[in-house]
């Protein structure tokens, strides 16, 4: 008998044979429709252009977000970005099947099914993830139906085939609706709760994993009551899944709902513009910007310019010298103030300069060997080919040390400098190193621009004032990480070294000269600037860590009287060097390099004090030198009558008298020496130091040698010591008119150090004296010769 077991088998292996090439058939043709349909409806996967930007900072922090075409706020988010106990919630609520269903749950879809088939309609829709994702990138209306369910099973299945699970999970990071413009787990943690999506607690995770359900119904800036019972009701499925902790989500209902409106970042904006403006397809932007530091800044800022007047905006730009990153970047007092033209990046705009090219003038003269530190140079009118600056209070100091001449940013000295290295040369210097200085259409590099005559920028100003900090290496400034370091010798360590320690040197303004201990304090390396007719005030500093720069002006050019550099832009350049993070370095005075060395030199030579007579050093002082090279004063323009240097000449040995090579009388000679002072100096000089550099008589019996040095300028219309008066009632003060005789050429009238006027030959010069008190005028040649008069004004 035939076991029937072995009959069932053979009959179901007869059936397999008859239906096998159908099934084999069926798949086929069923694989064959999908891929058909594939290719015909693809997928409607995101592109760049369809998404918004966001411009953060370098711990990741938005900056500013830019909205996509259709105003909608999106920041770029992947599982990687956001918390786990987000990723958790989000799948323990929506999802648990994720990372294994095909796009469909098909468990899911029975009990959907067999809801709408005992109450007649649609009650849960058993959507996964994937089928959400797919409804958010078709968005096309079809309502809750049958048909469209089928349609989003379709499209679930296709992203599932194009995309992995990581890339789908991200899709519905970015893109899930908080309610609003606000899409994205990224952009709504941002905008509600003001963290980033990476710091949720349990309680904020489960807010933002419930929100996409019924986003307008459950906003919590509209509706907290029912955004925390949502939220709630999350909270209690982590705990039946046994996903977080009774206690954990006990304390998580404990925390309120936060009802904060509705705001995008808005931090470093003109830098977020302009970042995004360099790189328009980038989604998400990182930055170097320490975002701490940037609000306070910018909060500092806003305050500390809210009183100026209007139309006047302000820059500031903080660097890290190691790096050159930018830490701190802030274009304008307030960005969108139209008042204030808050749109315009001021730290990228092209501004005169006013003094602060000046320290890198001295640095490139220490490198040529024309000066030291202690260097003798005239603070004195001077023609420079028909050019004569002034100075910013018009005052002069006669003889003054290269490093008094940096420090108080005198400018006859630095044209006077700049001359001797050329301002072609000069130029080109800075511009290898970074700093592109502009000039009007045909016009070539000029005396002019030491004192502000050209345009430079913030950044490029900040990025070379970091060569003094970094070994004299200039460099662009990075504004994001992989930005690639950018860096030129703008001078030698050794004249970084000097220019930096004459700058540290200077005391803060109301303050003694710092002693190199501190008392922790930073040393800061400063210089001021304020371009011509106050349109710009600058200050710009270093510490051994960062370089700071403030610009303060109007956008529009105009002016901005009574503000400039030392008094508008410091304050707010110590304040911020003193709020940046430190350590012992920034307040402890760098050794000098080996070939920089303290020398004691004398003037009026301007050469080591070990190799002069006593007779020749009339005044001693300290100087930086490099290299070795210990050079002598500069020598003068113009002063035929009168030149620096050190004279030889022969004196009779009884007499004193000074001899010539010929004469008639037997003398015995001895040979003598004196050193003279600059020629432009002289009225600056005590009586002493022009004793001291006075040749002697020329004896009677001997032949002119040429030698006889002149004070022999007279000056008419005041007589030394006269005392001045107004006429009775007078509103006015004493109006005088004055001439200089004994010379032919240009004579400059200073009245108590201060430039007053200009004649030639005979001219008269016409004067107001309206200050009481004691007054001492004087007349200056272009030859040297000279002549001054003190007087009094009566009260």
């Amino acid at each position: 008998m035939a076991d029937p077991r072995v009959n069932r088998r053979s009959r179901a292996g007869q059936v397999w044979q008859r239906i096998a090439p159908w099934l084999r058939w069926g798949t086929a043709a069923v694989l064959s429709t999908l891929l058909l349909l594939d290719l015909a409806f693809p997928p409607q996967l995101p592109t760049r252009a369809d998404t918004s930007v966001v411009v953060v900072a370098r711990d990741g922090t938005p900056l500013r977000a830019f909205a996509d075409a259709d105003g909608v706020w999106r920041h770029p988010a992947t599982p990687d970005t956001v918390s786990p106990l987000y990723l958790q919630a989000l799948l323990g609520y929506e999802d648990r099947w994720f990372r294994r269903h095909p796009g469909i749950n098909p468990w899911a879809l029975a009990r959907a099914a067999g809801q709408w088939t005992r109450g007649g309609r649609i009650v849960s829709g058993g959507s996964t993830l994937t089928m959400q994702v797919a409804r958010i990138l078709d968005p096309t209306p079809r309502g809750r139906t049958v048909g469209g369910k089928l349609v989003q099973m379709l499209r679930a299945v296709q992203l599932e085939v194009h995309l992995s699970k990581d890339e789908i999970l991200a899709l519905y990071l970015t893109r899930a609706p908080f309610g609003g413009t606000i899409e994205g787990v990224e952009a709504a943690s941002w905008a509600y709760l003001g963290k980033p999506a990476s710091q949720l607690s349990h309680a904020e995770a489960a807010l933002l994993a419930v929100l996409p359900q019924a986003p307008s119904r459950l906003r919590p800036d509209r509706e907290p009551e029912a955004a925390r019972a949502a939220r709630d009701k999350v909270l209690e499925r982590m705990v039946t899944l046994g996903v977080w902790s009774r206690g954990e989500v006990d304390d998580g209902k404990v925390e309120a709902v936060v009802a904060r409106s509705l705001r995008q970042p808005m931090h470093a904006a003109l830098l977020a513009q302009r970042l995004r403006e360099s790189a328009p397809r980038q989604a998400r932007i990182v930055s170097t910007i320490d975002i701490g530091l940037q609000r306070v800044l910018e909060q500092r800022v806003s305050s500390y310019f809210s009183q100026l007047p209007e139309r006047t905006s302000a820059a500031l730009l903080v660097v890290d010298n190691r790096t050159l990153e930018a830490q701190a970047y802030v274009g304008s007092v307030a960005f969108g103030d139209r008042a204030r033209l808050g749109h315009v990046d001021m730290v990228r705009a092209w501004r005169s300069p006013g003094s602060t090219l000046k320290p890198f003038l001295y640095g490139m003269a220490l490198d040529d060997g024309l000066i030291h530190s202690g260097s003798l140079m005239s603070d004195a009118p001077q023609s420079f080919d028909g050019y004569r600056p002034g100075n910013f209070d018009a005052a002069f100091n006669g003889p003054v040390a290269a490093d008094d001449a940096l420090r108080l940013s005198l400018n006859v000295p630095a044209v006077d400098l700049l001359d001797r290295v050329g301002p072609a040369r000069f130029a080109a210097r800075l511009e290898n190193a970074g700093v592109t200085l502009r000039f009007p259409r045909g016009a070539a590099p000029n005396l002019s621009l030491i004192l502000g005559g050209t345009g430079a920028t913030l950044e490029q100003l900040v990025g070379a004032h970091a060569a003094l900090h970094r070994e004299g290496i200039a460099g662009r400034v990075r504004l994001t990480p992989e930005a690639p370091l950018v860096e030129r010798l703008l001078m030698s360590p050794g004249a970084a070294w000097i220019v930096r320690e004459i700058l540290e040197s200077n005391p803060r303004p109301g303050e003694r000269i710092e002693t190199f201990d501190t008392g922790g304090r930073p040393r800061v390396s400063w210089k001021t600037g304020t371009s011509y007719g106050y349109r710009d005030a600058w200050a710009i500093g270093g510490t051994h860590h960062y370089t700071v720069g403030v610009w303060v002006g109007r956008p529009d050019g105009t002016p901005l009287p009574g503000q400039y550099g030392a008094v508008t832009a410091l304050p707010l350049l110590f304040e911020t060097v003193d709020s940046l993070p430190r350590d012992r370095a920034d307040a402890v005075r760098t050794p000098p390099p080996r070939n920089v060395r303290e020398v004691e030199i004398c003037w009026p030579l301007g050469t080591a004090a070990d190799a002069q007579t006593g007779a020749l050093c009339q005044r001693r002082r300290d100087a930086w030198t490099l290299d070795g090279n210990v050079p002598q004063t500069l020598p003068e323009r113009d002063a035929s009558r009168w030149g620096a240097g050190v004279v030889r000449f022969d004196v009779d040995v009884t007499s004193g008298l000074r001899l010539s090579a010929e004469c008639s009388a037997t003398h015995v000679r001895r040979s003598a020496e004196v050193a003279r002072w600059p020629a432009l100096v002289a009225p600056w000089l005590p009586a002493t130091a022009r004793q001291a550099s006075r040749l002697p008589a020329l004896s009677p019996d001997c032949a002119p040698d040429g030698r006889d040095a002149s004070e022999a300028l007279h000056i008419e219309g005041l007589t030394p010591g006269t005392l001045l008066a107004r006429p009775p009632n007078s509103t006015h003060g004493v109006r005088l008119q004055l001439r200089a005789l004994g010379s032919e050429g240009r004579v400059q009238w200073l009245l108590d150090g201060r430039w007053i006027g200009e004649t030639r030959g005979t001219q008269w010069l016409r004067h107001e004296f309206d200050t009481p008190g004691a007054h001492t005028l004087t007349a200056l040649a272009d030859d040297g010769a000279w002549r001054s008069v003190e007087f009094r004004v009566a009260e």
